[in-house]
């Protein structure tokens, strides 16, 4: 006791003198895992000259001149009792015969400790290291508090885990519909004259089943092999830049209206006649190859019900930016599509139980009609953002949104008919149930008039902010509670460039352009949070209405962080000064595509929305790629995580 109490008067004593005066020792704090149990955390210190750190084993029980760390309550059962000392210590004699010497390091040491945590699992490790050295006579002692993100061991893998997770996703999507294709009235009555065909003209059933699987395989590879050959030849990022471009997105507008309007029977579409005889003509040759031509005669027969189909996949699934997304969409559709080829060979009795065809194949094709219709003012309303018409705001679009699929369930009702339909006796449960479904999602748009947040649609209407009238948003403007504070602002100029065209909601202030994000960071010496966003970006509206709002989230997002939102189709066009080539020879002229070479280069990344943190220098406060990911928790776990190492930085 005498020992500790003379400690404690002496560290005193040492931390007055020294009071006022730099650290004599700095400290990094790390962290990496060893196995599918276990993290190491690391603590490296170096010291100045003349300075001495004790280290953190104990040479007795009883002994108080060590250095020590401590977590958080709630994971400090987690630390094991493993620890290693990766230095060279010195022994010096304590004045005290009947004490053990000093057990010191100078210069530099590395601490090592071992934490318990499933591969699976995520941890924020928050703790302080209490340090005590020497120096002369002296012993200066002091605390270092750090805040460490451990993320699962999939999330650490940028790319991998965001495009498996979307991938898959992809092609369940596209499988089912592909499936949903089979009954469109293009497609359905081929099935039972396709499948007896095959069993009719083989020799024996193995054989038939034989045919029809070619005829399956040929199905999927002439919808997938097109798209590989685009890519091979035109890079990994063209659909996506097809996808995010005003222009295609303007065409896919005007292609999808003249899908719908043909679906309403106002007029037939189909490729060439020529083109469907050849490939019938060819087919009739026999053998695989003939089976081969009467799968593309299939695929062009049936252009005017799948080609929207078609389209719609390519559009959305190449906005992710994962160059086999649109492979794996078309491989998702021709397997759907052809599966029922290949059931019908391998059970033939089931075509005895399919519905014969009949009015209710064009009643299918209608519906279609009107959700192409749906699909193109989503199209138009991405060029309408990323050019600022005005157009079609957020209210103009769920008014339009909220007539389509009104009429779509009156027309289901048999209330509202078109030249091409039956006449209706009575309604079909099926057809009741799909009615109500259209009614019901009309009525969940509808308050989206006055502002409801419609978290489930927030990747497909337009933001927030294009709406004037919005209750939701009003309260971020009238409680001073969840606004940054005006004080905070003028510490740094105000946004200028862009900002009158490009907004961010939950009355966060945002600069659209790195330079003066990073002046304004540099005034209110607050790391950098990086938005890469875009207008037509369904994900970043998502994690905006998902896990921005939260009010944990916002309230670090306005206390912390300078955030830079930066558009990658943005058309505005920079000024001619700053325009300029890149290494291939192509030009960057707007702003968007500048954002977008920027992310690339930077982070070799192209998919949106991505969150990166800097640091005042402009460098990385992290190497994670942070995209989207609407785990709230994970997500303050990984900005606390950017304000340590900022603070660390220091």
């Amino acid at each position: 006791m005498k020992k500790i109490l003379t400690l404690l008067v002496i560290t005193l004593l040492a931390q007055t003198a020294i009071a006022q005066e730099t650290s004599p020792v700095q400290f990094v704090f790390s962290s990496q895992r060893l196995n599918d149990s276990l993290i190491q955390l690391s603590v490296s210190a170096k010291m100045s000259k003349g300075f001495q750190l004790f280290g953190v084993k104990k040479q007795t029980t009883d002994d108080a001149f060590v250095s020590s760390l401590s977590l958080d309550t709630s994971i400090a059962n987690r630390l094991t009792d493993a620890v290693t000392e990766n230095g060279k210590p010195q022994s010096i004699a304590s004045g005290n015969a009947t004490e053990p010497p000093y057990r010191l390091f100078e210069d530099s040491v590395q601490f090592l400790y071992t934490i318990q945590l499933a591969a699976t699992d995520s941890l924020l490790l928050k703790g302080q290291f209490a340090w005590l050295g020497k120096m002369a006579d002296a012993f200066p002692s002091g605390t270092d508090n750090f805040t460490i993100e451990v993320l699962p061991t999939a999330a650490t893998v940028d790319e991998t885990d965001l495009s498996k997770q979307s991938l898959l996703q992809i092609f369940l999507l596209t499988f089912l519909t592909g499936l949903l294709a089979v009954i469109t009235p293009c497609v359905f009555p081929l099935i039972p004259v396709t499948v007896s065909f095959f069993l009719k003209r083989s020799k024996n059933r193995v054989e038939g089943i034989r045919n029809a699987l070619w005829y399956s395989i040929s199905i999927i590879g002439i919808y997938t092999i097109p798209t590989i050959l685009l890519v091979l030849i035109f890079g990994d990022d063209i659909l996506y830049q097809i996808s995010t471009s005003a222009i295609s997105n303007l065409l896919f507008f005007a292609i999808f209206l003249v899908f719908a309007i043909s679906f309403f029977g106002a007029f037939e579409l189909q490729l060439p006649n020529s083109w469907a005889n050849k490939a019938d003509q060819k087919a009739g040759k026999g053998g695989l190859g003939g089976i081969f031509f009467m799968a593309l005669t299939l695929v062009i027969v049936s252009f005017s019900c799948t080609g929207p189909i078609v389209g719609t996949l390519l559009g959305q699934t190449s906005t992710g930016g994962v160059s086999t997304a649109p492979i794996i969409g078309m491989l998702g559709f021709g397997v759907g599509l052809a599966l029922p080829f290949s059931l019908f060979a391998f059970f033939p009795s089931m075509l005895q139980s399919l519905p014969k065809s009949g009015g209710w194949l064009n009643s299918v094709k209608v519906s279609f009609g009107f959700i192409e219709l749906a699909l193109a003012l989503k199209f138009l309303s991405n060029v309408d953002l990323i050019y600022h018409w005005r157009l079609l705001d957020r209210d103009v679009f769920l008014v339009l949104w909220i007539v389509i699929f009104v009429l779509l369930g009156i027309y289901l009702l048999g209330k509202l008919k078109f030249s091409h339909d039956s006449d209706l006796s009575y309604i079909s449960v099926p057809r009741l149930f799909f009615a109500m479904a259209s009614f019901s999602f009309a009525l969940y748009i509808l308050p989206g008039l006055w502002g409801a947040p419609l978290r489930h649609l927030s990747g497909f209407i337009p933001p927030d902010g294009t709406q004037e009238f919005n209750l939701d948003a009003l309260k971020y403007q009238m409680n001073p509670g969840t606004q940054q504070t005006a004080n905070t602002v003028n510490l740094a100029q105000p946004p200028k460039r862009l900002a009158d065209k490009l907004h961010v909601p939950y009355g966060l202030v945002a600069y659209f352009t790195l330079e003066e994000g990073m002046a304004a960071a540099k005034a209110l010496n607050k790391p950098i949070m990086l938005d890469f966003t875009g207008h037509s970006c369904a994900n970043c509206r998502k994690m905006e209405k998902e896990v921005w709002k939260d009010p944990a989230v916002l309230q670090r997002m306005k206390d912390n962080f300078v955030l830079v939102s930066l558009y990658v189709d943005e058309s505005t066009e920079l000024p001619i000064k700053e325009q300029y080539a890149k290494k291939d020879g192509d030009k960057v002229i707007t702003e968007g595509d500048r954002n977008l070479d920027y992310e690339i280069t930077q982070f070799g990344f192209n998919a949106q929305p991505l969150y990166m943190f800097l640091d005042l220098n402009g460098k990385p406060l992290s190497s994670i790629k942070y995209g989207y990911d609407p785990d709230i928790a994970k997500f303050i776990a990984h900005l606390d995580a950017a304000k340590a190492a900022f603070e660390q930085r220091k």
